[in-house]
This record gives structure tokens, sequence and C-alpha cells, in this order.
């Protein structure tokens, strides 16, 4: 019954702020068009590969939806570093992703979290950006996508913005659809440790910089969307592990998989692929350690922050949203009241 009880609580506590990042998903989905995508990363310098990533983080794109839009803007004449940086930022954060850290987290995890992820696309792009030019690598199968349409190219359309209608029946049905079952698991997981983890059996483990080391491995392989591995991360912060690892993972699990190391040999080859793969765990991992640090040395408390966020809301609109979250996931139900497939 407790675990249930916290399921319930987390869920209550998020769903709100997930329905606000949906709908602002769907008005940039509608409102900006991938040629100004293109026009805003050409070239291959500094500026492109800072600009690809800032323009990448509010785009409503798991890092399975990424790809194709990645590869177009590549294919269209953006760099190998931008085309990188966008790779790496659009996954690895997002509104729907910022506002649940903000709630679950806290303020300063939520800053921190974009800000780690902005410095890890940056200087992966301009390090792959050095790298020469190679042939095409044969494809590869692109395994672990968000569902079985989340390889779909929802944002590879090159026309005018689709319309405000368009935009939400993009972000309540292909997005909603990508990312609910992944929500639910990284709830139900953030349930389990919660409920079932002792704060001090983890913590045995946690600090040093072996242990975030040892969270970056395990996060660069695994496929989690932005928005579900937030309470997974929150689970694990309150069963003990160090702010520095819970950073580390919200960092290196969202913004790589295997289709996204997969599409990265195949259009820009292995020594870009080792260069990504090098960068993403070392700057991750350097991140979590200074945010291990300042947080000994300030005295911060995420876990409190984040109690002090989920008191801002009313009881009520936390069931409200919740209610109109699990009704939209239902395809019949959506089909019926809003006309979205």
């Amino acid at each position: 019954m407790t675990l249930i009880t916290e399921l319930l609580q987390i869920a209550l506590t998020a769903a709100p702020w997930l329905l606000l990042g949906l709908v602002i998903a769907g008005l940039i989905k509608a409102w900006l068009p991938e040629r100004l995508l293109q026009r805003w990363m050409g070239g291959r310098g500094l500026g492109s590969i800072v600009r690809a990533a800032v323009i990448g983080m509010p785009l409503p794109l798991c890092s399975c939806g990424a790809i194709p839009t990645a590869i177009a803007l590549h294919r269209g004449g953006a760099g190998r570093g931008p085309t990188t940086s966008f790779l790496i930022s659009t996954p690895g954060v997002g509104v729907d992703s910022i506002l649940l850290t903000s709630v679950l987290l806290g303020p300063l995890m939520a800053v921190v979290r974009v800000a780690g992820a902005l410095v890890t696309a940056i200087v992966t792009g301009l390090l792959v950006g050095f790298t020469r030019e190679a042939e095409a690598v044969a494809p590869a199968a692109t395994a672990g996508c968000c569902s079985s349409h989340g390889c779909h190219d929802h944002h590879a359309d090159t026309g005018e913005p689709s319309g405000l209608r368009a935009g939400l029946r993009y972000a309540f049905s292909d997005l909603l659809d990508d990312i609910s079952a992944w929500m639910f698991a990284g709830l139900l997981l953030a349930g389990v440790l919660v409920t079932l983890v002792p704060p001090d059996t983890l913590a045995q483990f946690s600090g040093g910089i072996l242990a975030l080391i040892l969270m970056a491995v395990v996060g660069i392989p695994l496929y989690i969307c932005a928005a579900a591995a937030t309470p997974v991360a929150a689970g694990l912060l309150l069963a003990g592990i160090s702010p520095g690892m819970a950073l580390v993972f919200l960092l290196a699990g969202p913004i790589t998989s295997l289709a996204t190391l997969a599409i990265l040999r195949r259009e820009l080859g292995n020594t870009a692929l080792t260069v990504y793969l090098v960068c993403v765990l070392t700057v991750t991992v350097l991140v979590g350690w200074l945010f291990d640090a300042a947080v000994a040395l300030a005295g911060w408390n995420p876990v409190e922050q984040a109690s002090q966020v989920q008191e801002l809301l009313p009881h009520w609109l936390e069931w409200l949203a919740l209610v109109v979250l699990a009704l939209v996931a239902i395809r019949p139900v959506r089909r019926r009241v809003m006309g979205f497939y």
C-alpha cells in the first residue's frame, strides 16, 4: 500500500508540469519550422555549435525523435559540430523535463541540468567538429527507440509552421505516446526506490569519482527519455546517492542511446563516434563532480528545495492534470474527444 501511495504522490506532483510541458512543446512544434533551424545552424564554427545547443534544448524531441531532424539538418548543410551539439542538447532536456526537474528535484537541480547539458553539447560538438570527414559506414539497426513509431521524422517537414492544432496534435499524440510508457516505468521505479530502498543503502556506494564514472557508464547505453529519467533520478537521490550522481544520470541517460550511437557512426564515422563517447563520459562526470563539490561547500539540499516547490499547487489541480493526462493517453478517448490520432 505504501508503494501505491508513493507512486500516486509522485504522479500527482509531476502531472501539472508534464501537461504544461506538452502544451509548450505543441506551440514550439507549430511555430518553429525546420528551414529556420537549418539557417541558424549553418556553418561550422563555435557560434553555430552554441546556437545548435541552445536551439535544441527546448525542442520536444527525445533521443530517437531528434535523430531524423539531425540527419536532415546535417545533409542540408549543418556542420559535424552543430549536428552533434544538436543531437546532445535536444534529447538532454526539454520544456517538459525542465519543469519536472524543478518540481521533483528542485530549481537548483533544474538549472544545473540545463547548464550541464549545454556544456556537454558544446564541448562534444566542438571536438567532433575537429574530426575529419569520413566515408559513410554501412547502415546499422537503430534499436532502442522510444516506441514503435519513435523514430518517425517528427520534425522533418520543411514547410511553414503547420498551425496550432497540428502542433498540439503532435504533442498529445506522437510525443505523448513516445514518453508515456517510459514515464510510467520511471514513476514506478521511483516509487519502488522511495518505498523499499532505505536512504543509507545507496549512500555507501555514493561519492567519489568512481561512483560518478559508474553512473555515466550505466547511463550512456541506456535509453530513457529526459522526462522519464527525472522521477528515477529523484528516487535515486532519496535513496541515498549524491546529487552529482543523480545529475550524471540525468545527463548521460537521455542524451545517448544505441540508436543515437549507430546513426552517429553511420553519418560521421568511427572517429567522431569515439570522440563523442569520450566527451560525453568525461564532461558529464566532471560536471557531476563539480556539482557534488559545490553542494558540499554551500550546504545546499536539492530534496528540501523540491519539497518547497511541490507545495505551490493546490491538490485539486494536481488531480485534474493527472486525470486529463490519463484520459489523453488512452487513444480511443483521445480520438473521440480531441480528434487526435
